[in-house]
């Protein structure tokens, strides 16, 4: 099958071209994401391959099923950039690749805990320019702190299961919660009230929307460190920078950020970051952002190119596809 892969880069191509010898899909790789605007470029070809920060709205969906498109292989578990409902009516299938390697964004979010608490990004900086001094590098013990994982799918199980390591107390939320995976779980205001460390692990939906917001940072303990390595509007960016202000927050480590289209995955080093709300996050000496590289490791590249081909097969074949996902209703 002809695949167009949209938002690509060296390390997609390498992944997707190794894991194809085992296929023989016809591969094309653009580097433009996917929009209504460059939707023409998939004319002619039944699948195309998208990444988080493409556009898949009702006028990209209608472009790519003029053009001939009859499948949208997502190269990521999220899909609330695509209108799944404007692909069903355009006959589209979407398919997502629904765990790749949740060690890989776990060991992440865990890693900008210990640069946060240690600040080995402000050390690192120091010694750079012979500056040896410790002043200012005062961290905290993680034994026996409590962190309170919000989500507990793969990802959150896999990073809870390190912090215990850790010897830390960890405590979750879950709407679904599961005693099974060894984890106390608590109402979200207790979480809130009592955690050391927080990190988010839950999917973007109109209900976790801003679920950090000034009332819940409000809530939380003086200093905490809040981690997210899901998706960038799970936190009120504004109202972020206000509990940093006032020293509320301890830290913030963030792989995702709301307003990530079109800053994320690009060089803009010779340019002028226009985003204010960014710039203002990356003035301060207790915040660390990413640039949604939490999933950027061999391994997950390779689970993520594999299982999007193995997608595209099941789709061709007329064989059952376990990873479609549809509009609800």
């Amino acid at each position: 099958m002809r695949i167009a892969l949209f938002d690509t880069h060296r390390y997609d191509r390498e992944s997707f071209q190794a894991a194809n010898a085992e296929y023989q899909h016809e591969l094309d790789f653009f580097e433009p994401r996917l929009t209504a605007e460059t939707a023409p470029l998939a004319h002619g070809y039944s699948a195309v391959c998208s990444f988080v920060n493409d556009v898949l709205d009702r006028r990209a969906l209608e472009k790519l099923a003029s053009g001939g498109t009859r499948l949208v292989a997502l190269r990521s578990a999220g899909y609330n950039h695509v209108d799944l409902a404007a692909a069903s009516r355009q006959g589209i299938v979407v398919a997502r690749v629904p765990a790749y390697s949740p060690h890989a964004v776990a060991e992440h979010a865990v890693a900008l805990v210990l640069a946060l608490n240690r600040k080995i990004h402000r050390a690192y900086a120091r010694v750079r320019e012979w500056h040896f001094s410790l002043e200012g590098l005062v961290g905290f013990d993680l034994y026996e702190k409590t962190v309170g994982i919000i989500g507990t799918g793969h990802i959150g199980r896999f990073a809870a299961r390190i912090f215990s390591g850790f010897g830390c107390d960890v405590i979750a939320f879950d709407l679904r919660p599961d005693e099974a995976h060894g984890v106390r779980y608590v109402p979200l205001s207790e979480l809130y009230r009592s955690s050391d460390v927080i990190s988010l692990h839950v999917p973007l939906t109109p209900s976790t929307n801003h679920m950090i917001d000034e009332a819940a940072l409000a809530s939380m303990k003086r200093g905490v460190l809040i981690v997210n390595t899901g998706r960038g509007a799970l936190i009120d960016s504004r109202a972020l920078i206000g509990s940093l202000k006032t020293g509320h927050v301890g830290g913030a480590g963030l792989d995702v950020y709301e307003e990530e289209e079109g800053v994320f995955f690009e060089d803009l080093s010779n340019r002028i970051l226009e985003d204010d709300v960014l710039a203002r996050l990356l003035t301060f000496p207790n915040v660390i952002v990413t640039a949604h590289q939490a999933f950027l490791t061999r391994e997950a590249l390779g689970s993520i190119a594999q299982v999007t081909l193995d997608n595209v097969t099941a789709f061709e074949r007329g064989e059952p596809l376990v990873n479609e996902v549809r509009a609800k209703g």
